[in-house]
């Protein structure tokens, strides 16, 4: 593989929920959880992607929450900005106002419902990396866009200078592999349940909804990972499994917005067309926090103080 001019480092990013109250931005839960996640030594952090309810918020709202991440962040780690639309043209003009709002990098994702053959996604996203620029990390998650990118198509999409990674949330650990191995791009885990084997078949790091709740224990095993402590990077891994798995319990958000509430971070609240966790999940939650995760905040360093 060759350099590219565009570039990210490796490691985690963290996909950052938007905390909401009574409809609106709670920003000073935005400022809380951006710092948490400065101070959990994340590589990256991504406001508006689909964890962060993108699709619903406002231009006024992405802007405030992109440039006061960026404002925050002070150069200690990157911003990807979600920056995907389902139409080409407007999905250019969401990467030139995040570019101009600061960010270094757009994540910008498969166009959901019109279900883009092969030729027309490869079509669309090479339209938006040569109109802006700016870093472009591609986002493939067939299970929400209806649309899956293929490795031989990401690997076309590789030649442009500036489409610099590929967020994986396939699913598909052979297509994963292919791609990483086909395309010179950084490859992340979109999944946290698979970050383990996608790390050991080449993946260069993660963008997470875990590390909403534990950046800095996703972090270390990252970092346990690159140092080639594998026993160490798979004690970690083991160790969030419940985790993963109380966080997609109903649709992301929802579940890790329940999470940060009970641990008094941010309000539960979605926006609609989501809506807070159905009362079995609630009460699932609740223990699971009380016997698991709240143990583990302490353990770790990352209780709220």
């Amino acid at each position: 593989m060759t350099d590219k001019t565009w570039t990210l480092p490796d490691g985690v990013y963290t996909a950052l929920v938007t905390p909401l109250r009574d409809g609106a931005l709670d920003r000073d839960a935005w400022r809380r959880l951006v710092g948490r996640q400065i101070a959990g030594g994340v590589a990256g952090i991504v406001p508006a992607g689909s964890t962060g309810e993108g699709a619903t918020l406002t231009a006024a709202e992405r802007e405030w929450l992109v440039r006061e991440c960026v404002a925050l962040t002070r150069g200690r780690c990157a911003v990807i900005a979600g920056a995907g639309t389902n139409a080409t043209a407007t999905t250019i003009e969401a990467v030139r106002a995040v570019r101009d709002w600061g960010a270094d990098a757009a994540m910008v994702v498969t166009p959901y419902y019109n279900k883009p053959q092969q030729h027309g996604l490869l079509a669309h996203f090479r339209a938006v990396a040569r109109a802006v620029e700016l870093p472009l990390v591609v986002y493939n998650v067939p299970g929400r866009t209806g649309v899956n990118l293929l490795p031989a198509t990401a690997a076309l999409l590789s030649t442009e200078p500036n489409v610099v990674a590929l967020k994986e949330a396939s699913g598909n650990l052979d297509q994963i592999e292919e791609a990483i191995e086909r395309c010179n791009l950084k490859v992340l885990s979109g999944d946290d349940g698979l970050n383990f084997p996608i790390w050991g078949r080449g993946g260069r790091g993660t963008i997470s909804v875990v590390s909403n709740l534990l950046p800095g224990t996703v972090a270390r095993m990252w970092r346990a990972w690159t140092a080639g402590d594998v026993g160490q990077a798979w004690s970690l891994s083991r160790a969030l499994d419940p985790v993963v798995k109380a966080c997609f319990l109903e649709s992301n958000p929802v579940p890790v917005k329940e999470l940060l509430h009970l641990a008094g971070l941010c309000a539960r609240e979605p926006r609609l067309p989501l809506a807070t966790v159905a009362p079995p999940t609630a009460e699932r939650l609740a223990a699971f926090f009380h016997d698991t995760l709240a143990p583990l905040l302490a353990r770790d360093g990352e209780a709220p103080a």
